[in-house]
């Protein structure tokens, strides 16, 4: 597709001396607001260098520039050169790119023959997958799509929590409470009622504690009834994880969690201590950051037992030695901001210097509930399977009522009522905390998963009605572009062409709202295009173009859905 914005940089560039290609071409801005052009470039820079006042600059320049040729008008308003292009001329390179790459519209080959890793959900076994971990998943797994659009080689790691004391209580809790036939009926919810138990006996009994932290001793050395019972629970909450995964339609190409790190520690801790890194503290080994402002990263307990650094340390070695990465993404809470800048600081200081450059924490806020913050420790949490199948039943009661002779009602209310919870986690910046609240969940109006869905599925219905012959001509670009030149088509137009550049920000931004903000102006302004205008008229060519911009539109909703791990239904 043609670049307009590196074409408009040559021109002025060729015209303004005092500024480069790259320099121009990143001042260059697309106004908000249509009546100030399709592009415009701003003048202040200019005023110290030229030594004039950036509008009577910006005057020069918009004379100069008009003097091309190329542009329908070129026009200064204060200190800008608000710059219009022909209509025909975005509609007919917007429109043939994406009918011609359809799927592949918005995907680059920028990454080829570099590789990516990116780390998210990581639950802990044998505890609740609840709602807090629903943004680690489809913030990291719409980030790996992204990527995987621009052309990188992708790995999807599910780095499990199934290490550390908690499998002592785990199993401690269950040798005096459990039984085998509840942990198989209902695991996750069975093991958290035996570990909220663990912790209200453990305040009246500390001893407990004790306890639980010789279980998980026994569980590093490779005790044969620890590891058996520890495999066991892993293996039941693995099963209950994969049905959520599998109705997020979210895979993974690697499940080596902490414990797969176990032996590979001894080797890390051996390298910090002939480096001089690892010294002594109160019985403990512990890395000294105190000189770059990152405090004391603990490595080993005074009980010899590892710490998350440590097998964080072996997984990020691991990772660069096995698979060469460009980048190493954690997608992990804001909490542990401060964990991960030890980590990359200690890599570095033991040499490894492009793991640590290349490995990047990706921060969000977290989720509370309208009742308080969550705990797994009180067992006050909700469930993210429950989250899921109350959106799809919320769903299906809405299309009871809208649409009761609707065909495929489970296939739709499954793709609208997750493609909603996805949507809301993916539709603010990242970084924000929030309430979950089910109203805000649930609500299918305004700015929304089942809004853009709808959206999509009009479009689909527009294609049906028009039939064949007249979808396979606009294909063919058989399009006279007069009948698609009105403010609210062009401004479609625009966002459509725009998409491709939307994409690759998300990428630089780790930032997935970047794309969903972006396709819900699409659905919007096709909706305004749609409610000030007859698409299906009599007039053939009318018809055509309209319905060429319609397929433009319904492909570019179809590919920034699928970019957040959202379905796009054919109807609605």
């Amino acid at each position: 597709m043609k670049d307009f914005k590196s074409e408009i940089a040559k021109i002025i560039s060729e015209k303004v001396s005092e500024l480069s290609f790259d320099e121009v071409k990143e001042m260059i801005e697309i106004p908000q607001d249509s009546k100030m052009g399709d592009f415009a470039f701003p003048c202040f820079k200019l005023a110290k260098v030229m030594r004039k006042a950036p509008p009577l600059i910006a005057q020069e320049v918009a004379e100069s520039v008009e003097s091309s040729g190329i542009f329908d008008k070129v026009e200064a308003v204060n200190a800008y050169v608000n710059i219009f292009l022909p209509k025909a001329e975005i509609a007919a390179e917007t429109l043939k790119t994406v009918l011609d790459k359809g799927d592949a519209f918005g995907t680059t080959d920028k990454g080829a023959g570099k590789t990516v890793i990116v780390e998210y959900s990581s639950p802990n076994i044998a505890k609740p997958f609840h709602i807090g971990h629903i943004r680690s998943t489809v913030i990291g797994n719409s980030i790996y799509k992204i990527y995987k659009a621009l052309g990188y080689d992708m790995i999807r790691i599910n780095h499990l929590g199934d290490y550390g004391t908690q499998f002592g209580k785990m199993i401690s809790a269950y040798r005096r409470w459990g039984n085998k036939e509840d942990v198989e009926k209902a695991p996750i919810k069975t093991l958290l009622g035996y570990y909220t138990k663990f912790h209200e006996e453990a305040e009246k009994d500390p001893s407990l504690e004790e306890e639980a932290r010789q279980i998980f001793a026994k569980l590093e050395h490779g005790e044969k009834e620890e590891v058996e019972l520890w495999q066991w629970f892993r293996d039941e909450s693995l099963k209950e994880f994969n049905r959520v995964y599998g109705m997020l339609g979210i895979e993974y190409d690697s499940y080596n969690g902490e414990s797969f790190y176990s032996d590979k520690m001894p080797r890390i801790e051996n390298e910090l201590e002939e480096k001089g890194l690892m010294v002594e503290s109160r019985g403990a080994q512990v890395v000294d950051l105190e000189e770059y402002g990152l405090g004391t990263a603990l490595i080993k307990k005074s009980d010899g037992s590892s710490l998350y650094i440590t097998r964080d340390i072996a997984a990020a070695v691991y990772r660069k030695e096995t698979y060469d990465f460009y980048k190493n993404i954690y997608v992990v809470a804001s909490q542990q901001t401060l964990h991960f800048q030890q980590l990359f600081k200690i890599l570095e200081l033991m040499g490894y210097t492009e793991a640590s450059s290349g490995s990047i924490h990706v921060p969000f806020g977290l989720v509370s509930l309208e009742e308080g913050t969550m705990s797994t420790r009180q067992g006050r949490v909700v469930f993210l399977e429950d989250v899921l199948n109350s959106a799809v039943d919320k769903t299906r009661e809405i299309i009871a009522e809208k649409n009761p002779d609707a065909d495929n009602v489970d296939e739709i209310a499954s793709q609208v009522g997750i493609g909603a919870v996805i949507f809301n986690e993916l539709s603010n910046n990242r970084i924000k905390d929030y309430t979950f609240k089910w109203d805000t969940v649930l609500n299918f109006d305004g700015e929304t998963g089942p809004y853009v869905q709808y959206t999509h599925a009009r479009c689909a219905s527009l294609l049906r009605r028009a039939g064949e012959d007249i979808v396979s001509k606009a294909k063919d670009m058989a399009i006279n572009f007069d009948y698609i030149s009105s403010e609210n088509a062009h401004e479609l137009i625009k966002l459509i062409y725009a998409y491709p550049s939307y994409v690759e920000l998300a990428g630089e931004k780790y930032e997935p709202s970047v794309v969903t903000r972006h396709i819900i102006d699409i659905a919007q302004g096709f909706n305004r295009f749609y409610h000030d205008e007859h698409i299906i008229t009599e007039n053939e060519d009318e018809k055509i173009a309209k319905i060429a911009l319609t397929l433009a539109t319904k492909t570019v909703i179809k590919n920034g859905l699928a970019l957040l791990g959202i379905e796009a239904p054919e109807r609605m």
